[in-house]
């Protein structure tokens, strides 16, 4: 445990943005194609790996069941939803990043731990819809700016 600001030692970061190591931009058209038609699967291992968080916890962040997930990898491509919430998630992602200024295990961390603000929820788990996204995301951005209420 983390005794003082003099002890923390980061650990290992993304340089620059998540979006730009996934290979995905984070915004526009493509972005929106790529979401309406359905994201590769291939992106959940680079999503995973980058996270360093296994695929089926992934998966189940963003409520795909483990049968949905097998059909998934058979047909090689995620549904529209399913996409969304993935960009969701790495939205997420880059913000908690942010927060913890690079810092991948603190944002692993921050991400599977229950969350006060967020009703002693874990933000992984409030993936499922926009609104609890967002709530995530609103979280981040109070913590920045250091506003607590």
């Amino acid at each position: 445990m983390l005794r003082s600001v003099k002890e923390y030692q980061p650990q290992e970061s993304i340089a620059g943005s998540i979006w730009t190591a996934l290979g995905l931009p984070s915004r526009g058209a493509t972005l929106f194609d790529l979401v309406r038609t359905g994201l590769p699967f291939e992106f959940l291992d680079r999503i995973a790996s980058l996270l360093q968080i296994k695929r089926e916890v992934i998966a189940k962040a963003i409520c795909v069941s483990p049968q949905t997930f097998a059909r998934r990898a058979k047909a090689g491509r995620f549904s529209t939803i399913e996409s969304d919430r993935l960009v969701s998630l790495i939205a997420v992602f880059q913000e908690t990043l942010t927060l913890f200024e690079g810092d991948v295990s603190a944002a692993k961390e921050w991400l599977t731990s229950p969350v006060r603000g967020l009703g002693s929820k874990r933000p992984l788990e409030m993936l499922g819809t926009r609104v609890e996204a967002n709530a995530v995301l609103d979280l981040i951005g109070r913590l920045e700016r250091g506003v607590l209420a």
